[in-house]
């Protein structure tokens, strides 16, 4: 019995264990879930996952550049998760593949995803927020989760293999203390190393994008998750990869939301390295609902 979640590089390899599927034919695979976790599977996990199975049908020289995807089920993280990857293209410069997560034979998430071969082109990007505190200037997630050791649950209990650190208050205070704020800022990497492979680093971003994406929703007005807040679910999730980058060195995820209604929120995304390339980009809309205390 432990005294906490499992972190850093122990914690970093139990999500390479997540991650590295099974093959149960030409283009099916299978995967497992944490054996701690939530009573769902996480999105950020059947995400990646999708992203394996579909990445490992493809050239390796061909990078994946986006990824569209729809939650239509919740997963049941004690049961394995069947992935169907169908090819639908293979041209000179592009491959496109969809990668299907089933289990007890109804998909759960299903998933579109490109892959380029490298090629030269016009460049430009978005500037990087200004006058952000770097990811040593601002509290570690156990020093923000020692405030509220109430409101911990499960979360204290499952494997951290991401090193999160919030820039303004997270959503997971308690009622009435998070001030609204257009923009959600977070610090992210890997907590470990990863092997040096391409499309790992591209499954392990796409897990860490999911986290606290939807969030930003709520930070607009100041609300928190749980009792006396939100409950909510992504809806869907679309993520695109602009530059070569290491999922294992810190990037800011800034996120902010443009529009909320009907019980749903929309949240964009932007990802930048410690020195200020604009790596990938996300949105994400997420269904959202208040609970009382």
């Amino acid at each position: 019995m432990t005294d906490g979640p499992v972190v850093g590089q122990a914690a970093v390899d139990q999500l390479l264990e997540v991650l590295d599927l099974a093959s149960t034919g030409t283009m099916s695979f299978r995967g497992m879930s944490p054996p701690v976790g939530p009573q769902r599977v996480y999105g950020g996990q059947v995400a990646g996952q999708a992203l394996v199975a579909a990445g490992r049908t493809v050239d390796p020289e061909r990078v994946v550049h986006s990824l569209h995807g729809y939650f239509v089920r919740a997963g049941d993280p004690a049961e394995p998760i069947a992935y169907e990857v169908e090819n639908i293209r293979d041209g000179r410069s592009f491959s496109v593949r969809r990668s299907v997560a089933l289990q007890h034979g109804k998909p759960i998430f299903f998933m579109s995803a490109s892959f380029q071969r490298t090629e030269e082109g016009l460049d430009h990007q978005t500037p990087v927020p200004p006058h952000v505190p770097g990811p040593d200037e601002v509290p570690t997630m156990p020093e923000r989760l020692a405030r509220y050791p109430e409101r911990l649950g499960i979360w204290g209990q499952i494997p951290r293999p991401i090193d999160v650190r919030y820039v303004g208050e997270p959503g997971w205070v308690a009622p009435g203390d998070r001030p609204a704020e257009p923009h959600q800022r977070v610090w992210m990497r890997i907590d470990g190393k990863l092997p040096d492979d391409p499309l790992l680093h591209a499954c392990a971003l796409t897990y860490a994008s999911d986290l606290t994406l939807l969030d930003s929703v709520l930070s607009m007005h100041g609300e928190v998750w749980g009792p006396g807040g939100v409950v909510g679910a992504s809806l869907d999730h679309a993520l695109w990869f602009h530059r070569p980058f290491r999922a294992d060195e810190w990037f800011l995820y800034d996120c902010e939301s443009p529009s909320a209604s009907g019980a749903r929120g929309l949240a964009a995304g932007r990802m930048f390295t410690v020195d200020g390339r604009h790596i990938a980009s996300a949105v994400q809309e997420g269904l959202l609902r208040r609970v009382g205390a």
